[in-house]
């Protein structure tokens, strides 16, 4: 019998499904791959490089789904990009919130495939948890979305429309004129949009969601590339953070191409409880795991990399465990941090949370070592949000009921 994840998953291509009107979705493409195909469709290159500029800033800066609102463009230059693309959006099967305020979106995509994003507020910032695939291959014990088989791979559209969907839904797009695409010095024009992060509800991204990221690397690189564009969503790389189960071939890639934060699945530091938990430490331990993290060029102290630990009673939660984790982290001299996270259950879970004078205890241990070890509270919990326990929402409905409820939505908004 296969070890789960114990080799390198086969790539799970995708086809892009074709619409039935013949158009073209413009989501996910970068600004060269736009200009690409709007010479395929007949403009010539300056023409094409022009308005792949200007559209590029309408979908990712603006939000904008109608060409017809693209005012920069001319009218018949806004009707012949409608009658040959769209702007698309994940489709959205349910929308739930938690009483903590946590926000839980079920997404379909075109070929009929389900997965999920989480918003989460706090005082302070507000950080959107993303899906890179449909399922998981790694198939961690704790993990509810690692009993599930892994489909496919997320596009670099269906990526970053996670994030698009989630301004809209927040109401963050910059609203005003177009001065800063049209070089028009704000200054001047007071009704002039201000591009900046502050005051925005959406502040970070985590690529914690559904499937293992660096086993979807290139799509996830091309997806945060627009992400962090300028010109495009323009969030700093410092707000976004890559967790891996330990995918080591992958990181030191992912420093170099993409250079965002890094958090790791740790979850246990001896080999056997973490060949159980994590069944890719089998392929790459936690000795190769850790080299690589004091390998990977983007940590620093003001860039610490961040070690996820899930509380799990009688498993990994022990003071020896705390003591081992602090010597771990100090034998390879890495800037870093423990993220202790009280497992969150779900139906056939084989394991029980930490209690809450252990989980303290540990705490306190690996904090006496001089290394940070906050433990995060359990958000979205009631919506089976948490972490950990993203792929629920989709089983607990039969797919007649999912669209029905889509229909229903659909029917409402007109």
């Amino acid at each position: 019998m296969q070890i789960p994840g114990h080799i390198d998953p086969v790539p799970v291509p995708r086809a892009v499904t074709p619409r039935d009107d013949g158009r073209v979705d413009l989501m996910g493409l970068s600004r060269p791959q736009m200009k690409t195909v709007l010479e395929e469709a007949g403009l010539d290159g300056k023409q094409a490089k022009l308005r792949s500029k200007q559209v590029f800033h309408w979908l990712y800066h603006r939000g904008e789904t109608d060409f017809g609102a693209m005012t920069d463009l001319a009218k018949p230059m806004r009707g012949w990009m409608a009658e040959r693309f769209v702007v698309g959006r994940p489709q959205v099967v349910e929308a739930q919130v938690s009483t903590d305020g946590t926000r839980k979106w079920l997404l379909r995509s075109d070929d009929g495939q389900d997965y999920e994003m989480v918003f989460i507020p706090d005082a302070d910032r507000g950080t959107l948890c993303v899906s890179s695939q449909v399922g998981c291959t790694l198939n961690c014990r704790f993990c509810h979305t690692g009993t599930m088989r892994l489909v496919r791979n997320l596009t670099p559209g269906e990526i970053v429309g996670q994030v698009m969907l989630a301004r809209d839904a927040l109401g963050e797009w910059p609203k005003g004129n177009m001065a800063a695409a049209n070089d028009i010095d704000p200054d001047e024009d007071e009704d002039a949009p201000q591009y900046s992060p502050d005051g925005r509800m959406l502040t970070n991204i985590v690529m914690m969601g559904m499937g293992e990221p660096l086993y979807n690397f290139e799509h996830v690189r091309d997806a945060l590339k627009l992400v962090m564009d300028g010109d495009g969503l323009a969030l700093s790389k410092r707000r976004i953070t890559l967790s891996t189960s330990g995918v080591v071939p992958m990181m030191a890639r992912a420093a170099e191409e993409i250079g965002v934060n890094l958090a790791v699945s740790l979850h246990a530091v001896t080999k056997e409880v973490r060949d159980e938990l994590v069944p890719l430490n089998r392929k790459y331990g936690i000795e190769e795991l850790l080299q690589a993290c004091a390998d990977y060029p983007k940590a620093n102290n003001a860039r610490r990399i961040t070690f996820e630990y899930v509380m799990l009673r009688d498993k990994n939660d022990s003071d020896a465990d705390a003591r081992e984790l602090v010597r771990l982290i100090k034998q390879y001299k890495l800037p870093a941090k423990v993220n202790l996270i009280p497992f969150n259950p779900w139906p056939g879970s084989d394991y029980e949370c930490s209690t809450p004078e252990r989980i303290r205890a540990f705490s306190s241990i690996v904090f006496q070592g001089g290394i940070s070890a906050p433990v995060r509270t359990p958000r979205g919990r009631d919506i089976m949000a948490a972490c950990g326990q993203l792929k629920s929402a989709s089983e607990k409905k039969s797919r007649a009921d999912l669209d029905r409820l889509a229909a229903e939505k659909q029917a409402a908004l007109g």
